[in-house]
């Protein structure tokens, strides 16, 4: 009875033994799979996560501008910005869209960037305009100029037309604005030099500017007037031609003014013997513009006057001035003198011999 008890009771122990082994292998299995299928889903979320996040696309610098081949296949090594300059007349709130062309002359692809910057005239004769970088101007106009493209690749030999749109603010006041539409490119690459002991060299930056004046009518103040007429550092005296004239023309008003004229030289009888047009250049706001003037004639000798009639660009009014200048070639007049001196001489020698012959007979 007591062996019989016994083996029933381990078997008991064994049977429940084995049933809580098998409960922990299938908890352990259930853990594993939720932890699996945990994981998955970890997975599965970066996955679609990482799908959903955006990133920053590699900058397009491909050409969107119509584009024209040059004429010719010469190398120049540059490139050309055209026109140089542009004038508009817009009231406010208008809008108006011009052309600037640019043409690669180099011998590869280059890399173009637009910038636009605000302009202003200046009291140094040297500066025609000052550019101002991100500063504004007191007749500001870059807010208001724009382009589709600020950076493109332009392949050698071709000519790219750009459309720049140029707005007027509603609330603008009559008078000028003035920007420029600046177009730049790496001609030459920076080099930071070897271990040979050759010098770093910094990359060349090429830059050209379009000039964009605008015009709002209105009520403007115009004041404009020539300041000075003479030779190039005042020379009296010259040798030969060319001869070099300098203009002196000062803008006080708000608006630019594009002066002109002419320049006619006489001799000393009063016969003009010279001729000079002067086509219309700008002078900005609150400047000062010097323009220099050359005028070229073979064969000058003696005293000349050079009479200036200025129109200064409103109003014909119309500024005169006059000034002298000697041109006396003094290297052919001496040769001329030693020639005649020397054939005076030999004149003078001759009759004096021929009349101590004549006396001895």
């Amino acid at each position: 009875m007591t062996a019989s008890w016994l083996r029933y009771t381990s078997l008991l122990s064994l049977s429940a033994l084995l049933f809580l082994l098998v409960i922990a292998v299938s908890q352990t299995a259930a853990q594993e799979n939720n932890f699996a299928s945990e994981t998955n889903e970890i997975i599965q979320n970066n996955a679609t996560s990482s799908d959903e996040v955006e990133t920053d696309p590699l900058p397009d610098f491909s050409n969107p501008y119509p584009t024209e081949a040059l004429l010719g296949d010469k190398v120049f090594d540059d490139f050309v910005l055209g026109p140089g300059k542009l004038e508009l007349q817009l009231l406010p709130g208008q809008t108006k869209t011009v052309y600037i062309n640019i043409s690669n002359r180099m011998a590869e692809t280059k890399r173009f960037e637009i910038d636009i910057e605000d302009i202003s005239g200046s009291t140094d004769i040297n500066e025609s305009v000052v550019l101002l970088g991100d500063d504004r101007g007191p007749y500001t106009l870059k807010d208001y100029i724009s382009v589709p493209k600020y950076k493109f690749d332009l392949e050698p030999n071709l000519r790219v037309t750009i459309p720049v749109t140029v707005s007027v603010p509603k609330d603008a006041e009559a008078g000028g604005k003035y920007g420029s539409v600046l177009v730049k490119t790496v001609t030459t690459e920076a080099d930071p030099g070897s271990e040979d002991g050759a010098a770093p060299r910094s990359a060349i930056i090429s830059r050209i500017g379009s000039l964009i004046f605008v015009t709002v009518p209105g009520e403007t103040e115009i004041a404009g007037e020539l300041k000075s007429f003479s030779t190039l550092n005042n020379k009296k005296w010259y040798e030969k031609g060319p001869i070099e004239f300098q203009i002196l023309y000062e803008n006080e008003g708000s608006l630019h003014l594009n002066p002109y004229g002419e320049i006619r030289i006489s001799n000393v009888l009063g016969e003009d013997v010279g001729f000079v047009e002067l086509k219309p250049w700008f002078a900005l706001p609150q400047s000062l513009r010097s323009r220099e003037i050359s005028w070229n004639r073979d064969l000058l000798f003696g005293r000349y006057t050079a009479t200036l009639n200025l129109n200064r660009g409103y109003d014909d009014i119309i500024d005169e001035a006059q000034i002298s200048f000697w041109v006396i070639p003094w290297k052919i007049v001496a040769t001329i003198f030693v020639g005649l001196f020397v054939v005076i001489w030999f004149i003078m020698r001759f009759f004096k011999s021929f009349e101590f012959k004549r006396k001895e007979k």
